[in-house]
Parts: C-alpha cells; sequence; structure tokens
C-alpha cells in the first residue's frame, strides 16, 4: 500500500510539472524592461528605469527557467507569492566589457540596457544579476512588476517591417528583427536589399544553412535624419536613429550603438528575439553582444564574413578565438572555465568539446609545422581545399583565443571565429549553433 501511495505521488508530481507550462503564468504578450548599468572598473549598479508592454510573445515557451548558456548575466522573472522561478535569461553587455577597458579605472560610466520577458498573468518579481570575469556575481537588483501597474506604458508599432525569410508563427521559429541605422529616408531601397544580403549571408553558413527553417528574419525600416553614421576618428558626426558610432572604447573598428532604449522603441510592436543592426557605412567594423545585438557595416567588402561572425557572438555566444599580447587585461583568467562554449582554460575542459576530440590527440596540440609563422589570412585564398580542412575541421587544443596568446585554447587552427576569410565555422562552434537553435525550437 505504502509503495503504491508513493508511486501515485510521483505520478501526480510529474502531472504536475508536465502542466506547468508557458500558460500557466504568461500571456500572449511582451514585458519589456529597461535598466541602467552603471559603474567602474571595480563597481556595479543596477537602477530600473521604466517597463513598457507589446503584443505577442516571440520567445521561447519551454525551458523556461534555465539558460543554456550562463553568460555575463541573467534576468529572472518569480512569482510573487510563492517565489517560484518562472522564467530567466543570460546575457551579456556593453557595459561588463567596458570596464575591462582602462577608461573604466578612472571614470564612472551609465550604459541602457533593455530585456524582454514574457508577460505574466499575475505580480512576479523581477531579479537582474551581473558576474564578473570569475563568474562571481557582482551586483543584484530585485524589484516587483505587477502587471495590472497603470504605469506600465503600451507601446504600438513605430514602423513598418517587411518578412525577408521565414514567416511562421513565431512561438515556433527563433525570430530576428534586422533594423538599419544610418538610412535616410532616400536609402530605405537600399536598406531592404542590405537586409536581404545579410539573410543570405546567414543562412548560406553551415549550420545556419540547414537550420534555415528554423528562423523568421524581417527588415524594419527605420529612418535617420542622416545618412551613414559617426566615426569619430574622422571628426565625421551623423544623426541617426541609433547613434552608431565607430571608437566604441576607443577602438577604430568597433561599432557598437550604447542607445538601447532608441533600438528597442525603433522595434516597439514587432515580434523579435534577436537584433541585426545593419549600418548604412563602407567603413569595415562591427560587434556581436550575446543576448544583445548583432552590427555589420554593410558596404564593406568584408560585411557577410564580419556579419556571420559578429552573429555567432549574439546568437551562439561564441567567443572570439583570435589573440593578442599586449591586451590591457585579460578577459580569461587562469583556473576559470569560460562560459563560451568554443574557447577553455583547461579548468573544466569536459564541459566542452572534450567528446569530440579524436583518440590520441594531446592536450594541449601543435599546430601542424608548416604554419608556423605563417599569416595563413594572406595566403588563405591560395590554399587548397585539404589544406583549408586540415586547419578548419582538425579538432585539437590550441593556446591561443580570447585575445590572449596564453592560457586560453581554441578548437582548431583557423575558424570564422578567428578570421574573416576562413569561409566555415569549426565543428565545436557549429555544433554551438545546432544546440542554440534546438533550444529555442524544441521541447
Amino acid at each position: 500500500m505504502k509503495k503504491t501511495l508513493l508511486l501515485l505521488a510521483a505520478l501526480l508530481v510529474g502531472i504536475s510539472s508536465f502542466a506547468d507550462g508557458f500558460d500557466d503564468y504568461f500571456e500572449n504578450a511582451t514585458l519589456r524592461l529597461d535598466y541602467m548599468f552603471s559603474g567602474t572598473a571595480k563597481t556595479q549598479h543596477i537602477a530600473f528605469l521604466e517597463a513598457y508592454r507589446t503584443e505577442v510573445w516571440a520567445g521561447r515557451r519551454s525551458h523556461l527557467e534555465k539558460p543554456l548558456l550562463a553568460g555575463n548575466g541573467e534576468i529572472a522573472v518569480r512569482d510573487a507569492a510563492t517565489g517560484k522561478l518562472l522564467y530567466s535569461n543570460s546575457f551579456s553587455s556593453l557595459f561588463q566589457e567596458w570596464q575591462n577597458t582602462e577608461e573604466a579605472t578612472k571614470t564612472e560610466r551609465g550604459f541602457e540596457n533593455c530585456f524582454q520577458v514574457p508577460w505574466p498573468k499575475k505580480p512576479v518579481t523581477v531579479t537582474v544579476t551581473l558576474k564578473d570575469k570569475y563568474r562571481k556575481v557582482t551586483c543584484r537588483m530585485t524589484h516587483p512588476v505587477d502587471p495590472s501597474d497603470i504605469l506600465i506604458r503600451p507601446l504600438k508599432a513605430r514602423n513598418a517591417y517587411r518578412q525577408i525569410l521565414g514567416g511562421g508563427y513565431c512561438a515556433d521559429n527563433i525570430d530576428v528583427a534586422i533594423v538599419g541605422d544610418g538610412y535616410s529616408r532616400y536609402d530605405l531601397n537600399k536598406f531592404y536589399a542590405d537586409a536581404y544580403r545579410a539573410v543570405e549571408a546567414i543562412t548560406g553558413h553551415e549550420p545556419f544553412k540547414s537550420l534555415a527553417d528554423k528562423f523568421n528574419f524581417v527588415a524594419v525600416a527605420a529612418v535617420s535624419e542622416d545618412s551613414g553614421v559617426s566615426v569619430p576618428h574622422d571628426s565625421i558626426w551623423r544623426s541617426t536613429c541609433l547613434s552608431s558610432h565607430y571608437d566604441t572604447f576607443y577602438t577604430e573598428r568597433y561599432l557598437t550603438t550604447s542607445s538601447m532604449r532608441d533600438l528597442y522603441f525603433q522595434l516597439a510592436g514587432i515580434p523579435f528575439e534577436h537584433i541585426i543592426v545593419l549600418v548604412n557605412t563602407p567603413n569595415y567594423g562591427g560587434g556581436g553582444i550575446y543576448n544583445s545585438v548583432t552590427l555589420a557595416a554593410s558596404d564593406h567588402p568584408t560585411f557577410q564574413q564580419v556579419l556571420v561572425h559578429e552573429f555567432g557572438h549574439e546568437f551562439g555566444g561564441l567567443a572570439d578565438e583570435y589573440f593578442y599580447d599586449d591586451q590591457f587585461d585579460v578577459s580569461y583568467p587562469a583556473k576559470v572555465e569560460p562560459w563560451e562554449p568554443n574557447i577553455t582554460t583547461l579548468t573544466d575542459f569536459k564541459s566542452k568539446w572534450s567528446d569530440m576530440l579524436p583518440a590520441g590527440v594531446k592536450i594541449p596540440t601543435k599546430p601542424d609545422p608548416e604554419w608556423k609563422g605563417v599569416d595563413v589570412r594572406k595566403i588563405w585564398k591560395d590554399l587548397s581545399q585539404e589544406q583549408k580542412d586540415a586547419l578548419n575541421i582538425k579538432l585539437g587544443v590550441y593556446e591561443g583565443a580570447g585575445y590572449q596568446s596564453k592560457g586560453v585554447y581554441r578548437p582548431v587552427q583557423e575558424c570564422r571565429m578567428k578570421i574573416n576569410e576562413c569561409e566555415r565555422f569549426c565543428p565545436v562552434c557549429s555544433r554551438a549553433i545546432e544546440n542554440m537553435v534546438r533550444y529555442y525550437t524544441e521541447n
């Protein structure tokens, strides 16, 4: 009798857990939450700014409680009455990147951040957590949200948009909004053409090519006063809807926008989970921040390569695999395993691509002697396919990644996350992207 009661209790728990789904706690609408992250290299502060409502929830409806990757921060929604975790998502931010710069040791700055969570049916508490490069919590703030609050502003669509790919039900697909910056009203035809090129670039690369039916891409016609964007090192300043500019953190090619609230207002009323900003400029540059935004210069010859690389950051949570010898501060300390799936400090290599390594591969792995001292970027186009495969597919644990020449390791000698010339993601990066797609689209 006791065993029967225990079995019945277990079945009831299982049924209850199965029944706890999206519709139990959320409506098909979006709660947008705006924050200010501020501080210095050693301090962090989070301030809640405002909440908004838009119709339709485009995000995932399964795996609600746990992000696939840790990221550098997390937003979590809990039932106010019971404390039950209802939804969480991870992210990285421009503010946290800035904290590793020399400027952050001298001054305090603030950065806008916007997050979308499903619209709760009942009052909830929302917790935003920031972590440092040691993966330790550095700042956390919690605030209540009552869905009946009269000060939550409803937003309607501001801009027209055009379907570029897909069109399936947003709950079953990954929704990507492409928005332009530096496109005046005379440039809109060019923007749509650039948006088509962007989608062709992403879906022309595996594993996105094989998974293209899992994505919806829309182009959002945001209009700027000026054509082109700001280039501070050339004393060029433009009036654009997203205020994108080069010289982020005084790095000429780093193209970003810190006007996240303007960006989200341009996308109001449009179902999206991920954002690509096409910047109307011929200058080389771009940027990609996990679960935040991808930017790429639409008219540079490497536009497609850079876009796919940066989308690897934003969508796949992939790290840069290139490295320097003169970085101001290390991004990946020893004895701390990075959360990004394509690099390792060997602290917890079993959580990375150890299961993919062929038998007998030495850790660390020495590069092939024939490429010692050779800048393959300069000769890549002249290499045979066999040589490219050896550099791009031959898995190992090669030192040099995450901007550091020592102590951080990558899966292959050359990958799309290392050099623009390499046409493909490596097997480890491809698996990480495939895992992310499944996470979003499978129950």
